[in-house]
């Protein structure tokens, strides 16, 4: 009986130490989780001897959810994750395998190889893969791209001033009396329709007579003839630069364009889930893709190197489309091809069968229908670039500011020098009539602006004189 009872006592006594030490393992995991991340722009980036970024601030909304304590230090390889042919993992996985951290967050992603060697959370960002080149080989030629010397601005106003300038002339040739001397007798030469042809003429450089005679009438062709060669330079020298640009370089839209040409390298970060993708797919076109990238060895040892090297031109990057937005965000003359393939997640890893898993999951499933992510994309994928500054190649039309102040100058000199002739005229006649000024130059007007009955008086003249 003795002996019973020092058995229950000292099977009690293991119980409590037991249960005393699985509570404080739990309170250790709780005060306290070892996270692992690596560096790398916007996810985790050093201020100071802190890390700031996107997933210092997931970390942080999700402990708030859930309570925890964490301590986050960086990876010591500089990988991702990556297992070998024995089977061994390295990089923030291979961390989390051997119990050397309790979570990985960074912009891992979601793969089955991963998911059998570490517990993955629900996707906190979606991606996919896709090509990372500069705009210049990207954008192809297009139907109407002889007009991209000037924007769309810049050509409503050169249609505002022919218009305007063949109005003025119109105008000046019927008011001058030194262009339509006798009204009742003669026919203006000058009608709007000559106007427009003219000054039609005069904008290609070809010239259609006849000429004007008066002074304001060549005033103001003046002005447009310099009007129209200044233009022309400066539409000739753009589309000239345009295409000698457009000549060198090849139409890149999507990985089908890809692996059809030769005369640019293209390549993807070495090791990568990207590279598993191509290296894995059935697809023709993408394992053309891998076999020229295994082929020629172009593969990148990081994610700058990538960007870089497009930067610089004939090559093409291939990788995960968020990063690539990134890159697109910062870098103003680069562009993301429309295409994505391979859609995919990027999830936070912990050991296998962690209990936090779930846990985790809903915080961020929550963190997701609150916005959260949403603003925490646009707060580190804010773009520096300003809208179209990368295509300087067409004229904005403040750069023709002056050349158009120059035209309105000499179509409003040449129109007061018309009223002025007019007015001369007018005082003369006035001086011989006996009238006063401001009644002649009222006829003067009156029949000079008169489109169809110009001549009318003259004719009736003459038809009185037949019937005498």
């Amino acid at each position: 009986m003795q002996i019973k009872r020092i058995r229950m006592l000292f099977g009690f006594c293991v119980l409590s130490v037991g249960f005393f030490l699985d509570m404080g393992v739990c309170t250790a995991v709780q005060s306290e989780l070892r996270i692992t991340t690596i560096k790398q722009e916007p996810y985790a980036v050093s201020k100071g001897s802190q890390l700031e970024g996107f997933c210092m601030d997931l970390l942080s909304e999700v402990a708030k959810k859930l309570g925890l304590k964490y301590k986050v230090h960086l990876v010591k390889d500089s990988a991702y994750g990556r297992q070998d042919e024995s089977g061994n993992w390295n990089g923030m996985i291979g961390e989390v395998v051997r119990g050397e951290a309790d979570l990985a967050i960074a912009p891992l992603t979601l793969t089955a190889a991963r998911e059998k060697a570490v517990g993955m959370t629900k996707p906190f960002m979606q991606t996919g893969i896709s090509i990372l080149l500069r705009k210049d080989i990207s954008e192809g030629t297009g139907l109407f791209d002889f007009l991209s010397p000037f924007t769309a601005k810049t050509w409503v106003g050169i249609l505002i001033a022919y218009l305007g300038t063949a109005a003025c002339i119109f105008l000046a040739a019927r008011l001058s009396p030194c262009e339509w001397s006798q009204p009742q007798s003669e026919k203006n030469k000058f009608s709007l329709l000559h106007s427009l042809w003219y000054t039609a003429g005069a904008l290609t450089l070809q010239g259609a007579g006849p000429h004007p005679k008066a002074l304001s009438g060549r005033v103001i062709c003046c002005s447009w003839w310099l009007f129209t060669i200044v233009l022309l330079a400066c539409y000739f020298s753009n589309l000239s630069s345009t295409k000698t640009s457009e000549s060198t370089h090849l139409t890149v839209k999507g990985f089908e364009d890809l692996a059809n040409q030769d005369m640019i390298e293209y390549g993807c970060l070495g090791g990568s889930s990207t590279l598993a993708f191509f290296k894995n797919s059935n697809n023709p076109v993408y394992r053309r893709i891998f076999e020229h990238m295994e082929r020629t060895k172009s593969f990148v040892s990081s994610m700058d190197e990538g960007v870089w090297r497009a930067r610089e031109g004939n090559f093409a990057f291939i990788g995960e489309s968020v990063s690539l937005d990134l890159a697109v965000a910062r870098h103003c003359e680069l562009v993301r091809a429309h295409e994505v393939v391979g859609m995919r997640g990027y999830s936070i890893a912990a050991s296998l069968g962690s209990p936090i898993i779930k846990n985790l999951s809903v915080a961020i499933l929550q963190l997701s229908e609150e916005g959260e992510l949403a603003y925490l994309r646009s707060k580190w994928w804010a773009s520096s670039c300003i809208a179209d500054k990368a295509k300087s190649s067409a004229v904005q039309p403040h750069s023709l500011n002056g050349l158009f102040l120059i035209l309105s100058l000499g179509l409003g000199l040449g129109a007061l020098l018309a009223v002025l002739e007019l007015t001369s005229k007018s005082r003369r006649s006035a001086a011989e009539q006996r009238k006063s000024c401001c009644t002649v130059l009222t006829e003067e007007l009156t029949l000079r602006l008169r489109t169809s009955n110009a001549n009318k008086p003259q004719e009736n003249v003459v038809i009185d004189k037949e019937k005498a």
